[in-house]
């Protein structure tokens, strides 16, 4: 099971759905680089790089099960194949995925965990 705390990861799924909102409005009004895109992001960035190592590479394996690459029972090999294969640094390779919000949900869904609940947890 993941290494890292469903809050966690429920706090990563609200940042990255307050960067796509703000990406998205930014996008509407014609500004390519809206200030509270650009904060939004850093939050996600920031608190993605807060993270053990352990914690980034469940952070990755939950992703990689949520986008159907790996599954929920194939989660130590995503663990491990993210441990492995962690070139660049973590927030870097999260924050540049457009579906990242929707991707940990379904990660954590095939789990077992509900997100509604984890989300509970943080607001």
């Amino acid at each position: 099971m993941p290494e890292i705390h469903a809050a966690a990861i429920a706090q990563v799924i609200l940042l990255a759905r307050e960067v796509g909102e703000a990406t998205a409005i930014g996008a509407r009004d014609g500004i390519r680089h809206a200030g509270s895109g650009s904060q939004a992001s850093n939050e996600l960035r920031g608190f993605i790089a807060n993270l053990t190592e352990e914690e980034q590479y469940s952070l990755v394996a939950v992703t990689w099960i949520g986008r159907d690459s790996f599954t929920a029972d194939e989660y130590s090999e995503a663990y491990e194949t993210a441990r492995q294969e962690a070139t660049n640094p973590t927030e870097d390779y999260l924050s540049g995925m457009p579906m990242l919000a929707d991707y940990l949900e379904s990660g954590l869904e095939a789990l077992g965990i509900s997100p509604g609940d984890a989300e509970q947890d943080v607001i």
